[in-house]
């Protein structure tokens, strides 16, 4: 596990460009014949579309975030049947799992796979709409990112850019559906099954690393000298955060309107956030639980029978530190414990620190 950045960023890249120079880097040496990734959409640059990339110069596609749903691993097959034998994927969780189920059908001789971490996903047009509660002309908005300084930075076509901080974007008016149940029941926010994961969480700044095989260290020797690496540090208590992220939560599954925190208050904690925030690992820790924590209250309300398959051992130990109940099915034990400590209806604002909202992000190109 490292932080890490390029030493020369690459132009239009999320962050530095570490996931789209390693798959030029593969393409370079022929490594692969090529890379599954996502591009924008010609007439919709948040649009995701799936696309086979075989010369290395065309990564710069690829470098970005894109939001919204793309049938990725629809193309294995175009690949396969052009002839290609070793591929690299890029992907977000749910793809690489989809991915780890069907790849021996196949046929390949390789699969090389970069995974990002994703939080919640969305549909492209629900995601203009909430790029429209940011600015009033939302249309010139070229590049968003959740930082791990609590803050949103937004760049323009016109070199501007903007800093929100966290509490004050405007989550709570976002209609309930706007991210889907699959993507709040997800458990895998840090892409367990890539070769290699490439986020930002536990950077403090910087991207985060985690090299999970052999596999995943060959692709990060391949940038040689290119990266700067670095330890991964870890400082603040997640502990407060967590527990209030929980009381929200637990509104929003239970149906209950959110706990919003005084206008006239917002600036000033805003302000505060950065530095009262956990960093490093302890940044991590904290989006992880907060996942586990989701996972267990959507369950409950909406899917009770499927909790026994979906939940897994470590979500459970997870559940407990925060005095949630695991339970394993309809008439389980959950929805009574949580039941006798339902928070108020009451909108004043809690004297529990304010975590971060659940943060929308996708597959990414830095």
């Amino acid at each position: 596990m490292h932080r890490a950045r390029l030493k020369s960023p690459l132009p239009g890249a999320q962050w530095t460009g570490i996931t789209t120079r390693i798959a030029e880097r593969l393409l370079e040496t022929g490594a692969v014949d090529a890379v599954l990734t996502m591009v924008p959409d010609p007439a919709d640059r948040w649009k995701p579309v799936p696309a086979l990339i075989t010369e290395p110069a065309m990564m710069a596609r690829a470098r970005g975030m894109r939001m919204g749903h793309a049938p990725l691993l629809a193309l294995l097959e175009p690949a396969r049947d052009r002839g290609y034998r070793r591929l690299a994927v890029i992907g977000i969780p749910c793809q690489v799992h989809a991915l780890r189920r069907i790849e021996a059908d196949f046929g390949f001789e390789r699969i090389f796979v970069i995974g990002t971490p994703c939080s919640d996903n969305t549909t492209t047009e629900s995601f203009h709409r909430f790029l429209a509660l940011l600015s009033p002309r939302p249309e010139t908005i070229a590049y968003l990112e959740f930082r791990a300084d609590m803050m949103v930075e937004l760049r323009f076509d016109d070199g501007r850019q903007k800093r929100i901080p966290f509490l004050a974007l405007p989550i709570a008016d976002l209609p309930p559906d706007f991210f889907p149940l699959t993507c709040r029941t997800c458990v895998d926010y840090t892409n367990a099954l890539a070769d290699l994961t490439v986020g930002y969480m536990g950077g403090e700044g910087e991207q985060w690393l985690l090299v999970r095989n052999a596999r995943g260290a060959e692709l990060l020797a391949l940038l040689r000298d290119e990266v700067l690496l670095a330890p991964v540090g870890a400082r603040g208590d997640r502990t407060p955060h967590v527990k209030a992220f929980l009381e929200n939560s637990r509104r929003a599954a239970g149906g209950l309107p959110l706990r919003r925190m005084p206008r006239w208050l917002r600036p000033l904690v805003g302000r505060l956030m950065p530095f009262l925030a956990p960093k490093g690992l302890e940044f991590a820790r904290a989006r992880v639980e907060m996942k586990a924590i989701e996972t267990l209250l959507h369950l409950e309300r909406y899917a009770p029978a499927k909790m026994k398959h979906m939940v897994p051992p470590h979500v459970r130990a997870i559940a407990e530190r925060y005095g949630l109940a695991t339970a394993t099915g309809p008439g389980s034990g959950l929805g009574a414990a949580e039941g006798a400590r339902q928070a108020p209806t009451s909108s004043r604002a809690k004297s529990s620190p304010p975590s971060a909202p659940s943060t929308p992000s996708t597959a990414t190109g830095g």
